[in-house]
Parts: structure tokens; C-alpha cells; sequence
């Protein structure tokens, strides 16, 4: 059975969960930790149980010396948001399979930048977002290729969370670490969920946006129209303590509700009113669980660094127009297109040993 040799970049909230769903996992072995101190990690592994896993992950405090140093296959990286861009290109010049938590990176600049460099790595690179491996999004992107209500023409939704109180006095509102505000956060998975399910260029975006006095943003109401014609209109809300986060597609002969923030519910009506029992068969998977059969060659990734190119290019936009009081267009350089990317992961199957373990 091929074990993935895998380094934890970043030891901070997230990562205890990764950990988890890792912590016993057949196929991974927790190779390597690295954070500002040999404290920090000392305590991740107690608060994780990783002090008692055998054999014990190397501990480094510097990134660079842990690509390096250690014998790896593989790194998830969990750092705040600037750092990203930084971290996949060591990762890349040590030629590893990279899971990024999201956003991917925190420009349009850096996110084109990234895919020229991975584009012919031939590793998988995926983000943490949770929509793509469900069955509910899965069945609605079917839904909208095969035009199965007619024609997608408007979605409306709303992320609700106590976001700003929860995170006030961390990273995630100085904005030389987070990028941004709740729009980037936590924002990110309902953005993604959105552009995921519509697969279309953004054409223009308008934006409003308010900080609460805080040096991010904590409330947007942001409006977009996709090159395919599809209109949305989302709003974020960082101030409010009932959390929610919900998408509504409109189609020319139905409806359809879902979970923009897990997928764990989706509600149907077709033209005639709801639809009790939609085909939608599978069982929700994990972005970890995704990682690891893409790089064994049992599945296709779900994400991609073409999704972190739209999120990145969709936020440039929805700053520009937040600052400038005016729709902007976001800055597109496609290195590699969607269809692109999975051709070269279906040729790096044959090519890569990965493939040919037995699982």
C-alpha cells in the first residue's frame, strides 16, 4: 500500500481538523510539521494526539529548510492568506503535491503567477473548499450543462456568520497577513460554490463593502455578471449571530436550493412545483479525502488552480469596484484552462507511478 509522505505547514485552527481526518488515514503519513516555534508545535501535537503517532513528524520552524530537510511527497499548506503564494512556490521548487487551504492566494497576479508554475509540475494541486466533493453540487453542475430546467438565469445568496467579533485581535483582520476581510475568509467557500457550479468567466463585478471600523471588510453585498450571461447577486454578512449560507439558482423552468457553505441539503422544484425525490446518488466526500486519491490516481481532483484564479480575480474586481464606486472587470490571464488542466492530470496518471500502486 503506497503511503503519501505529507507535511503540515501552519499549525494554527484549521489544521487540528486536517489532522483528524488524516491522523489514522491507510494511505498518508504525517511526516513533517512546521511553525514559527518548537513550542507551538509541542503543543499542536498534545492538543492532536500527534505526540503518541509513531513514527513522530520532524518539527522545523522554517519552511524552506522543511522542503529541503524532509523526505516529502506531499504538503497542505494552512498559513495566513499572504503567505500562500510564497509556500507553493517552495513547495513547487521541491516538487510536491500541494492541498492549499483557501483562498488560494490573495491577487490575481499571484494566482496567474502560480499556475505558470505548476503548470507543467504534473502534481496535483487542490483547495479546501467543501462543495465540489459533495453529491448536491455535483448533480446542479450536471444540471446546468445539460440545461435540465432550461436556461440558469439569476442566483442569489447570502453567507451569514459572527465573523468579525470571533476573529477580532487575530490575523484574519490585519490585512497584511489576511488579504482581506470576511469576503476572502470565509466568503471564499460561498464565492467558490458559485463559480464552481456556473463554470464561466466573470464579466463584470459591483460591490459594496463596509468594515465596521475595522481595518478589513466585514459586510458586502456584491453583484455579478457572468460572460455566459448568468446574473448574482451575494451578500457576506461578518456581523451577525445566526450563521447561514444558502444559494438559490433560478432557471427558465425551475429552482434549485442548496447549501452553499457543505452541500448538506439541496431542495428542487421543476415547473410544476417540488420535486420530492431528485436523482442525486453518492456519499459526500472530504477535499482530503480528494487530495489523496487524486494524487493515487483514484480520482480526479475536485479543485484546481484554475478555481483559485477565479476566486483571486473575482476579489481584485470586487475591491476595485468597492473602492472606486464603479463595476470593474476582473484581470484575466487563463495559463491553463479547466479542460487543460484535466487532460495533463489524465496523462500524468500514465505517466506517474502514483497511478500504478495498488491502493
Amino acid at each position: 500500500m503506497k503511503k503519501i509522505r505529507l507535511a503540515i505547514l501552519g499549525t494554527g485552527g484549521m489544521a487540528g481538523a486536517h489532522v483528524e481526518r488524516w491522523l489514522n488515514h491507510p494511505n498518508i503519513v504525517i511526516a513533517a510539521l512546521c511553525d514559527v516555534s518548537l513550542e507551538i508545535i509541542e503543543k499542536f501535537k498534545v492538543k492532536t494526539k500527534l505526540d503518541s503517532y509513531k513514527p513522530q513528524p520532524e518539527a522545523f520552524t522554517d519552511a524552506a529548510t522543511m522542503f529541503t530537510e524532509a523526505k516529502l511527497d506531499a504538503v497542505i499548506i494552512i498559513t495566513p492568506h499572504t503567505m500562500h503564494f510564497e509556500h507553493a512556490m517552495l513547495a513547487a521548487d521541491a516538487g510536491l503535491h500541494v492541498f492549499m487551504e483557501k483562498p488560494m492566494v490573495t491577487s490575481a497576479e499571484q494566482a496567474h503567477a502560480l499556475a505558470t508554475r505548476f503548470k507543467d509540475l504534473g502534481k496535483v494541486f487542490i483547495i479546501g473548499y467543501n462543495t465540489p466533493c459533495t453529491p448536491a453540487f455535483e448533480w446542479l453542475r450536471q444540471a446546468i450543462r445539460e440545461s435540465k430546467f432550461g436556461k440558469l438565469e439569476l442566483v442569489s445568496g447570502y453567507l451569514s456568520q459572527n465573523w468579525m467579533k470571533a476573529t477580532a485581535g487575530s490575523w484574519r483582520q490585519k490585512p497584511e497577513l489576511s488579504g482581506g476581510g470576511q469576503a476572502y475568509d470565509s466568503g471564499a467557500h460561498l464565492l467558490n460554490s458559485l463559480c464552481w457550479t456556473v463554470e464561466s468567466d466573470i464579466a463584470e463585478v459591483f460591490t459594496f463593502l463596509d468594515n465596521h471600523g475595522t481595518p478589513v471588510d466585514i459586510n458586502s453585498a456584491i453583484n455579478l455578471r457572468f460572460a455566459n450571461g448568468v446574473m448574482a447577486s451575494v451578500v457576506v454578512s461578518g456581523n451577525c449571530m445566526a450563521n447561514g449560507a444558502d444559494l438559490h439558482f433560478m432557471f427558465e423552468n425551475g429552482r434549485v436550493d442548496i447549501d452553499g457553505w457543505m452541500g448538506t441539503w439541496i431542495k428542487v422544484f421543476d415547473a410544476n412545483g417540488p420535486v420530492e425525490t431528485p436523482e442525486i446518488t453518492g456519499v459526500a466526500g472530504t477535499p482530503n479525502e480528494n487530495f489523496v486519491d487524486a494524487i493515487l490516481g483514484r480520482a480526479a481532483p475536485r479543485t484546481s488552480i484554475q478555481n483559485g484564479m477565479v476566486q483571486s480575480e473575482l476579489m481584485d474586481a470586487i475591491y476595485e469596484s468597492a473602492r472606486t464606486g464603479q463595476p470593474a472587470k476582473p484581470k484575466k490571464n487563463n495559463v491553463l484552462s479547466a479542460e487543460e488542466q484535466m487532460e495533463q492530470f489524465a496523462k500524468q496518471l500514465k505517466e506517474d507511478d502514483w497511478g500504478h500502486q495498488p491502493c
